[in-house]
């Protein structure tokens, strides 16, 4: 039986997006589009459709292009923006401290501006019955970034960052891709997170990613960080052209009901 979904979001759209130059000179990063459909509206259409209510964008690069694409309202759902100021010179870590009050205004989805997901990877984190969840994938080839191991009980137990196909080694511990999809539990984010971040980004910390904080949260912090294994489900992370090739082929053929009402 899935569980309520939060009625509140915090999506993670600052950055520059640099990796993915020429298409992100002139737009950022999360209005690139996957056969016609901005990163951002896939997101935001699958965030509506499973209940949630608002939507915090924490923006920077070309903030102006986001807020003109998504206005105050996205379809059924509420959008405010937290904008960051320090965009080009911080991680997300720090983005997402700039949301605290949205993460304190109770249990939240938090996602990453550039992941693009089919709808089912929210009903997949709504169906776990544990407080606190992320999704994963098992990590192939052609990925890269951080990584994480699982327990025997599916818990997050590790992060391994900066991996690639090569630390896909025979008779090594089976790597996952985070899918930068969480659900996050009200008490875990005002007893845990957000102190967290406060204590991270006071300490000048700035730069770091929220990969991260989590890492630092789920081996010294004592996080319980359950992983919904996705391993059937259509998404990818899109950090560069090649990132954005497979993506349009996985999505391929797939058709979005335009429920966008901007306003």
């Amino acid at each position: 039986m899935a569980i309520d979904a939060p009625k509140n979001a915090v999506i993670l759209a600052a950055g520059v997006g640099s990796r993915l130059r020429p298409l992100t000179d002139l737009r950022p990063k999360p209005l690139v589009e996957v056969n016609g459909t901005p990163i951002l509206y896939n997101a935001l259409r699958n965030l509506e459709a499973v209940g949630v209510k608002e939507v915090t964008l924490v923006v920077g690069y070309r903030k102006d292009a986001i807020q003109y694409a998504c206005g105050r309202h996205f379809g059924t759902l509420g959008i405010n923006y937290v904008e960051s100021p320090a965009f080009d010179r911080t991680g997300s870590a720090y983005s997402l401290w700039l949301a605290r009050d949205a993460l304190l205004s109770g249990d939240c989805f938090l996602l990453e501006g550039d992941v693009f997901f089919e709808e089912d990877a929210l009903r997949y984190l709504l169906l776990s019955q544990a407080t606190d969840v992320a999704a994963v994938a098992p990590f192939d080839e052609l990925m890269e970034g951080s990584a994480v191991l699982l327990s025997d009980s599916g818990l997050i137990s590790e992060f391994r960052m900066k991996q690639t196909g090569a630390n896909l080694v025979m008779n090594g511990p089976r790597l996952f891709k985070m899918m930068n999809l969480l659900r996050l539990s009200a008490p875990a984010l005002k007893a845990t997170i957000v102190p967290a971040l406060n204590e991270i980004i006071g300490s000048g910390a700035s730069q770091a990613y929220s990969e991260e904080l989590l890492s630092y949260l789920v081996e010294l912090r004592g996080l319980q960080l359950t992983a919904v294994r996705c391993d059937s489900l259509k998404w990818y992370e899109i950090d560069t052209p090649e990132d954005l090739q497979v993506a349009e082929r996985i999505f391929k053929g797939a058709q979005h009901k335009d429920r966008t009402r901007r306003r």
